[in-house]
């Protein structure tokens, strides 16, 4: 996860290429971008039903274009990051696997653990099932 000051990004015409916002590794992917706000987290979440929510204050600001930090662990366990966005505790999120199960989750259900960790079980899942959507919902 890279956090930087969306001020370092300067406006450019229609027919510009963009600017770099993260120096990926060759498997690096990014999964999500999005801005953040006061009494908000960064929630990850992985394939495998894995999740974590952080404090933003967890993440120090970095220049655009640098490498980022780690956001939760991935391997064998997690399996890849499907996404990581900003939730508040009075947010739900929905899980969507390959098979078409869904589960929903309030925000707040899930404790802010510290950067660089493997995360908490948000979903049971089958042998061959994986996370491959998530939706965030406010409720009205």
């Amino acid at each position: 996860m890279l956090r930087f000051d969306e001020k370092q990004i300067r406006e450019i015409g229609r027919a510009g290429r963009g600017v770099k916002g993260i120096k990926l590794s060759n498997d690096d992917h990014v999964v999500g971008v999005d801005i953040l706000e006061e009494n908000s987290f960064i929630l990850s979440v992985t394939e495998n039903g894995y999740g974590k929510k952080s404090k933003i204050e967890d993440y120090h600001g970095q220049m655009r274009g640098g490498k980022g930090a780690i956001t939760i662990k991935t391997g064998k366990r997690n399996g890849n990051v499907v996404t990581s966005l900003k939730v508040r505790n009075e947010d739900g999120i929905m899980l969507i696997t390959n098979t078409g199960k869904i589960i929903r989750i309030n925000t707040s259900e899930i404790r802010p653990i510290g950067r660089n960790t493997l995360g908490v079980r948000l979903i049971d899942l089958g042998s061959e099932e994986k996370v491959v959507s998530v939706a965030k919902f406010v409720e009205v």
